[in-house]
């Protein structure tokens, strides 16, 4: 994982269909680079990822892995 201080203006998020607060993470593709973004706040600097590392991620959620988190 890495930060980007500049993230680039034509972007385009996407957000969960259940955000209705508008206080959600925002999750972009730049090439092989998946950014994660504060919906609060789309000036911050994003997290980035591998495709790899999104995949292993997104697999975990599927198995409830971080269903105690919230």
């Amino acid at each position: 994982m890495s930060e980007n201080t500049s993230v680039p203006a034509d972007i385009s998020w996407r957000v969960s269909r259940t955000c209705d607060s508008g206080a959600c993470v925002g999750v972009a593709r730049r090439g092989d680079v998946i950014m994660i973004g504060n919906t609060n706040d789309p000036a911050a600097p994003a997290n980035e990822f591998s495709v790899g590392e999104w995949r292993q991620f997104l697999a975990g959620v599927k198995l409830g892995d971080f269903d105690g988190i919230a």
